[in-house]
């Protein structure tokens, strides 16, 4: 969806074509409203835990509409006592999906191991429990998060070797040419248009103009947005 037709969908569903009954509608604030709409869409798709009723890849239209912000990338981790902890994540990081690595000791070869991510509050009673142990055996073992960093836990017992992070990024932000950004004071000198395929844009548009709505306290406009988004989510 072009920014054009962006926000021509903002003014029309807002009556705000060409009226001065209204307060005319900046192109900084259908900005704002669509880039925190877009990461209150994502983050409502994204349940990474697969017992939640409406898990991230739950459907192949949730793994459709979605797919585009999943990356994976090498990620360096430094061997410490009981664990590896990797680098700070990637600057563009949003959410965890998934860590893969190989583990490998004096007598096994490198194989892939399973790694769940768990709490870091259970980490001492992970580690003592005989069926969650990290195993290179079972090939399986956990992870956890702390600090923008990942510790992947061996209990010494093996090296984990090829450490990769599967991740959702944040999403491109929208920005209009010659729309002044309030918060820098400068000016966008391009277009930046929205990745989302169409009847994605379509509900965080409805998304975003529920939030201006909200703003300027026009609950009718508000309510029409919400219930579009409801039946089309």
């Amino acid at each position: 969806m072009d920014n054009n037709l962006l926000q021509i969908k903002f003014k029309e569903r807002l009556n705000k074509l060409a009226s001065n009954d209204y307060d005319n509608i900046e192109c900084w604030q259908i900005v704002e409203a669509f880039n925190k709409a877009q990461l209150e869409w994502i983050r409502n798709q994204i349940h990474v835990n697969p017992n939640h009723k409406d898990s991230d890849e739950s459907s192949k239209m949730q793994i459709d509409d979605i797919q585009n912000l999943l990356l994976t990338s090498k990620i360096l981790a430094k061997k410490q006592d009981l664990y590896y902890e990797t680098d700070p994540i990637p600057a563009n990081y949003l959410y965890f999906k998934r860590v893969s690595i190989k583990g490998k000791s004096d007598c096994c070869p490198a194989r892939m191991l399973t790694v769940y991510l768990d709490e870091t509050a259970d980490v001492d009673s992970l580690l003592t429990d005989e069926f969650k142990s990290p195993s290179l055996e079972w090939g399986e073992t956990f992870c956890t998060m702390q600090s923008n960093r990942i510790r992947i836990y061996t209990n010494n017992e093996f090296d984990i070797v090829e450490p990769m992070l599967t991740y959702y990024r944040k999403p491109r932000l929208l920005e209009i040419k010659n729309c002044v950004n309030p918060s820098t004071g400068l000016t966008y000198t391009a277009d930046v248009t929205c990745e989302f395929k169409d009847d994605v844009a379509e509900l965080i548009v409805d998304r975003a103009i529920s939030i201006i709505a909200g703003d300027m306290e026009s609950f009718n406009q508000m309510q029409i947005a919400q219930q579009r988004e409801i039946q089309n989510d």
